[in-house]
């Protein structure tokens, strides 16, 4: 019963009510990314976006987005929950209601949001729910926090493109995506940060569907 209570709390949104306290102060982290050494947290210049990601464990998603060209800089965090500036081991018991999110600042003009949305499609699977593949718990659930009505019009324009791409392919799986405005996002630890690049061998559990997303630009 041990097992199944546990199972059960990481897979399950807590209320305000059962959410862990958390802090008011941010947690320590990194002034510039450790690959491209751009300001990790700002200011940015003007003429950037920003989108957020969420395709289970953030280090492996995060690798995609700082190597594709047009993104300028990337961090990770937790947003979608309650709890405020989450520790990870906080994150991973299910009672702050947060996910795993990749912060991706890109230039419009290199790389649309459109295709940030086909790599988050093609590279992880949307279907799984409260999980990616081994990876159990509310803080693996697929999420887009968008910022703004064009990027919550093209998300879901996308999602369902995807959908019918799944069906085709003979995937009878429904998409699971959170797709929402964006709340505050509460940066990771530093060790966090570009975890693969200070880690080359460290974990990936990234697997996408095989099935591509169809974009409009």
């Amino acid at each position: 019963m041990f097992l199944i209570d546990m199972f059960n709390k990481k897979t399950v949104m807590p209320t305000p009510d059962t959410a862990l306290p958390g802090r008011t102060e941010p947690l320590p982290t990194a002034t510039h990314h450790f690959v491209n050494g751009n300001p990790l947290k700002g200011p940015y210049p003007d003429h950037l976006n920003v989108a957020y990601f969420g395709m289970g464990c953030f280090w492996g998603a995060e690798r995609l987005f700082w190597k594709t060209p047009g993104v300028w800089v990337t961090a990770v965090g937790y947003q979608g929950g309650i709890t405020r500036n989450p520790t990870y081991h906080e994150t991973t018991t299910g009672m702050t209601g947060h996910t795993e999110i990749v912060k991706v600042v890109f230039d419009p003009s290199q790389v649309s949001y459109d295709q940030l949305l086909k790599i988050f499609f093609e590279e992880h699977d949307p279907t799984q729910g409260m999980r990616q593949g081994n990876d159990i718990g509310t803080t693996y659930r697929s999420a887009i926090y968008t910022t703004s009505p064009e990027q919550q019009s093209a998300a879901e324009a996308a999602r369902d493109r995807f959908q019918h791409a799944l069906t085709d392919a003979g995937n009878r799986s429904k998409i699971t995506t959170e797709i929402k405005s964006a709340e505050e996002f509460y940066y990771a630890e530093d060790y966090h940060q570009q975890y693969l690049a200070k880690n080359p061998g460290g974990y990936c559990g990234l697997r996408g569907t095989g099935v591509s997303c169809p974009i409009e630009r």
